[in-house]
């Protein structure tokens, strides 16, 4: 009998189409191998070829050779120049697209896959998120909500090899993050609790959709997951917003999420996947009714009619069952 579930968090449904459920290893396809150098001259973001992009904002640098760089995006989809300014008259409302639109190029090896980044160099990855994260919200007073993403592979969007992400600050917050925040709110008004902080307990009490645990950190497939093997990687300690994150705690996320990233490379064959740092927007970042966390969306289904009419998404296979799998993925 298929089921509807709600997410505790979100309040979104989804429905479990039980009847026609794909086992999880229905999604392992092995994809046509194509081989991919360690440096293309071709590539705006391979060493020495700095000039095809716009002047370094922020890097880190291992020896006399760059690390991890940040730049503006070249295709940007806001502007850094300008006023905010609103423009039209009701109901055409409409404003100045200023904003920050940053590209984080996470390492100088061009074919070198985001789950076999050596944990060092995913540490100073996350620090770089952390200090983008903090400089943007300190030097520019308009922004609402930063946004900070990863597209691997082609069906999630990317369109360059060379391994990188991006960070996207508005001066607005989208209606949705509004919602949450908002129905996060009244469950702290009505309970005296977090219910990200909450729903995470109720997770960790069940067991059954855990996928790892360390000091700081739990990963799980929701109750409610909306697609196949969609997870969050959530911290143990209540906090609103990702720039808050500690050293201690960059140290068990790097191994935590980069243990994870080997699960889907080794488990799934390395499908192409997104991942969005969900933070509180900046007049929440201090409170104690949100929560931050991390959220992979494995691109192993697409998105259809119903979907899109409804709002409401059918996932094809059974959470439970999904956890399980990764938790048994060999990565060593």
């Amino acid at each position: 009998m298929p089921e509807f579930r709600q997410n505790v968090a979100t309040k979104d449904w989804v429905i479990i189409a039980t009847e026609r459920a794909k086992r999880p290893h229905d999604f392992t396809k092995k994809k046509e191998l194509i081989e991919i150098p360690p440096f293309s001259k071709n590539c705006p973001f391979c060493p020495g070829n700095e000039e095809k992009t716009p002047p370094t904002l922020y890097e880190v640098k291992k020896g006399s050779q760059w690390q991890v760089r940040v730049i503006p995006n070249k295709f940007a989809a806001l502007s850094k120049e300008g006023k905010f300014k609103r423009i039209g008259n009701f109901p055409f409302h409409s404003m100045t697209g200023i904003g920050v639109h940053e590209v984080v190029i996470e390492t100088p090896i061009h074919n070198l896959s985001p789950a076999l980044l050596p944990i060092d160099d995913f540490k100073t990855l996350l620090k770089v998120y952390r200090e983008r994260y903090i400089n943007i919200f300190s030097s520019r007073p308009r922004t609402e909500l930063i946004i900070i993403f990863k597209n691997h592979g082609e069906s999630a969007g990317t369109s360059l090899d060379h391994p990188h992400s991006q960070i996207v600050a508005t001066p607005i917050i989208p209606l949705h993050i509004k919602y949450r925040v908002d129905e996060a709110l009244r469950f702290f008004d009505s309970t005296g609790d977090c219910v990200f902080c909450y729903m995470m307990q109720r997770e960790l009490e069940s067991g059954e959709r855990i996928v790892a645990k360390n000091e700081s950190f739990v990963v799980f497939v929701p109750f409610a997951a909306s697609s196949p093997f969609e997870t969050w990687i959530m911290p143990l300690r209540h906090s609103a917003c990702y720039g808050a994150i500690n050293d201690n705690e960059i140290e068990n996320l790097a191994e935590i999420f980069s243990s994870f990233l080997k699960k889907l490379y080794f488990g799934l064959d390395n499908p192409d996947y997104n991942y969005m740092i969900k933070s509180a927007p900046s007049d929440r970042r201090n409170n104690e009714h949100y929560h931050w966390y991390i959220k992979i969306i494995p691109r192993l289904t697409k998105t259809a009619g119903f979907e899109m009419g409804s709002g409401m998404y059918i996932n094809s296979t059974i959470p439970e069952e999904c956890a399980e799998h990764l938790r048994n993925v060999k990565i060593e």
